[in-house]
């Protein structure tokens, strides 16, 4: 029987429609660092099907030392990038409109690991030592950290010497530097798996020191959040990623699991990624995914303490919303 060609176009215009829907639930989420445990939450969600329950297809693109999340969402290869607030802000300052739209990191994990036989005993004790630092806008909590304490940071006589730290954490083991940047859930772990004792470290916590400032929240252009469809999107990617991360903190050692099954680089090892899983989750404990008001301001206030070289320069405007956090939790 011939199909009369109105109902062949209005088959076709459909088919299209739906084509379009279904390109629209794709999400490409830009991570800050490699396939870890850092990041369990998001891989959970794509590995028991949460993503997938919200008609999302979501494609989770790994970091590294030399990626930095704001160029890529900058350059349009990301919908969504994990980021710290304090490289966020900077860049926000500088004209790249990110806005925290979810924040599932309650805590941070940064501080400083030394020897002790550096001589280092207190923060005081940092004065004209080499201190490993991370950079691609992780060296914004310690820069901001230096200026409180009044020390250059340019290696001049009565202030500190910065490494540019890469991937390990050899500067230590070494004896390049007297401290290096860790993670509570990562780094510091490395450094007691190659066989140095914790009696022999001394560790300082920016949370403890005043200086804590937000981690691995999420991010997305502030010209995006006007477009409905886009904002409909991340109310889902939001939920089935709390949904995820929820899922990691209650089952720690699966999603380690599943976290080694996602890395194709074969650089992971399971007992690692099973130490940071349990201490990421007392990280993520207590966030419902909403950024908190409070956590904010703080840190906020430390990075513009900074005397003549804060790390932002006034108060940012609009840089988070809770207009998709509020209808994925609800």
């Amino acid at each position: 029987m011939e199909v009369p060609v109105k109902k062949l176009l209005m088959t076709a215009a459909a088919l299209a429609m739906a084509t379009a829907a279904q390109a629209n639930d794709t999400v490409k989420l830009q991570l800050k660092w490699v396939t870890q445990a850092q990041f369990a939450g998001y891989y959970v969600a794509a590995a028991k099907g949460y993503y997938k329950d919200e008609g999302l297809d979501v494609t989770i693109l790994p970091g590294g030392p030399d990626i930095a999340p704001e160029q890529v969402i900058a350059g349009g290869g990301a919908d969504v990038i994990v980021d710290w607030m304090p490289a966020a802000l900077a860049a926000r300052e500088k004209g790249l409109p990110l806005v925290n739209i979810a924040q599932p990191f309650k805590h941070s994990g940064l501080m400083l690991t030394c020897l002790k036989e550096s001589g280092v005993k207190t923060p005081a004790d940092f004065k004209d030592k080499t201190l490993g630092v991370w950079f691609y806008g992780n060296e914004y909590p310690f820069l901001a950290w230096m200026s409180k304490l009044g020390l250059k940071t340019d290696g001049s006589p009565g202030g500190v010497t910065v490494l540019k730290q890469g991937f390990n954490v050899d500067p230590l083991l070494q004896k390049q530097a007297a401290c290096i940047s860790t993670m509570t859930y990562n780094e510091y772990g490395q450094v007691l798996e190659a066989g140095v004792k914790p009696e022999d470290l001394i560790t300082f916590k920016y949370e403890d020191e005043g200086v804590a400032t937000l981690e691995d929240g999420l991010y997305v252009l502030e010209p995006n959040l006007k477009d409905a469809a886009f904002d409909a999107k991340m109310v889902k990617f939001v939920r089935a990623s709390m949904k995820g991360w929820k899922d990691a903190e209650a089952h720690p050692d699966e999603a380690a699991g599943i976290v080694m099954e996602a890395d194709q680089t074969g650089a992971q090892n399971e007992a690692h990624q099973k130490f940071m899983m349990g201490e990421v989750a007392k990280l993520t404990a207590g966030s419902n995914g909403a950024l908190d008001e409070a956590d904010y301001t703080r840190t906020v206030k430390t990075l513009l303490a900074g005397g003549s070289d804060p790390v932002i320069t006034k108060e940012p405007q609009g840089a988070w919303t809770h207009q998709i956090s509020d209808l994925a939790l609800k």
